[in-house]
């Protein structure tokens, strides 16, 4: 293994457990009805089967992600699922939540930047799309 890619896998791995962490702690407060959970969910209209199916989501993502053959699958599927919060919050709940200063736009944003992170540092290993994006990468980088 070489300088950079041994860079490449620990900047993933970091990114990985970054948002894992982000989104393994929302849990606890998704399926134990917390009041902030219910409010946002009551709010989009989608309490309580928008909270505890986007909790499975997010459950399955933080496996995958800690996963070394299930990374990528995670890093698109926490994408999906953070930026479904992200326009949630942009479009009907706004930036700050019950007082929250902002805190979990905050943390939707790291973690789509960290899945997106994820993405690139492994694109090679995208199901379909990986082989192109590597090929049109070694094409642009020939003189």
């Amino acid at each position: 293994m070489t300088h950079a890619s041994r860079t490449r896998a620990a900047a993933s791995w970091a990114l990985q457990i970054v948002a894992a962490a982000i989104l393994f702690q929302t849990l606890f407060f998704k399926f134990t009805g917390a009041e902030e959970s219910v409010y946002i969910f009551t709010t989009l209209g989608m309490e309580p089967w928008g909270r505890i199916g986007s909790g499975v989501a997010e459950l399955i993502a933080c496996v995958l992600l800690l996963a070394p053959r299930g990374a990528v699958y995670g890093a698109i599927l926490s994408l999906g699922v953070i930026s479904g919060a992200i326009a949630s919050h942009l479009t009907t709940l706004g930036i700050v939540v019950m007082g929250d200063g902002g805190l979990l736009f905050g943390l939707a944003v790291v973690v789509f930047l960290c899945s997106a992170g994820v993405l690139a540092l492994r694109r090679a290993q995208i199901p379909l799309l990986g082989p192109a994006l590597v090929a049109a990468g070694a094409r642009r980088v020939r003189p």
